[in-house]
């Protein structure tokens, strides 16, 4: 992932989830706009509990 990403896991969360409410349709979006690995930012994610839920768009 890159730098301007928070390395906190819980602001990463709130980061990635205000961006996929209001700029992104999808995960795949807001990946490819943002040139981030998808499976590096859930991998990230998920270890502290979080998976994305495609029918929501969002991570819980």
């Amino acid at each position: 992932m890159s730098s301007p990403l928070p390395s906190d896991p819980y602001m990463l969360l709130s980061y990635v989830n205000t961006k996929l409410r209001d700029e992104y349709p999808s995960l795949d979006a807001l990946c490819d706009d943002m040139q981030l690995d998808r499976f590096t930012l859930e991998e990230t994610l998920a270890l502290a509990g979080f998976t994305y839920n495609k029918k929501n768009n969002k991570f819980w």
